[in-house]
């Protein structure tokens, strides 16, 4: 078992660019594909970027690219998301989330929420305009 604690959330103001971090601990951090999603109020949970477990090989919804970078320091036992350029309807709470390393490595492999084991408590970022 993996636990998950995230945190870099907050007031942000529209183009700005934090940064997430979540941090694991528990079983072998190297273990796991690690991916971050999101939840608006009244709407579905929304995929946003996942890694593999070597940081080789990244996949991101079509609307985060080339504005969020996903990574991970399995040294640290860390998983981080960059986000540049932020808009208002990026407010939402985020989570990271881990899931087993076997499987396929298809996008959809790593896009399903419902393939995830673990997830932290999330942390809200509200960007305001």
């Amino acid at each position: 078992q993996v636990h998950l604690v995230e945190s870099g959330g907050g007031l942000v103001q529209a183009g700005g660019s934090p940064r997430l971090s979540c941090a694991a601990s528990g079983r072998t951090f190297s273990r796991y594909r690690m991916g971050w999603f999101r939840q608006a109020p009244g709407k579905e949970r929304e995929f946003v970027a996942a890694i593999s477990w070597s940081g080789a090989n990244t996949y991101y919804a079509d609307s985060m690219k080339g504005r969020f970078t996903i990574s991970r320091d399995n040294a640290k036992n860390t998983l981080a998301l960059q986000m540049n350029d932020l808009k208002p309807e990026d407010t939402a709470v985020y989570y990271c989330a881990a899931r087993s390393v076997d499987g396929g490595s298809s996008y959809a492999a790593y896009s399903s929420f419902r393939l995830y084991d673990y997830w932290g408590q999330g942390t809200q970022v509200t960007v305001s305009s």
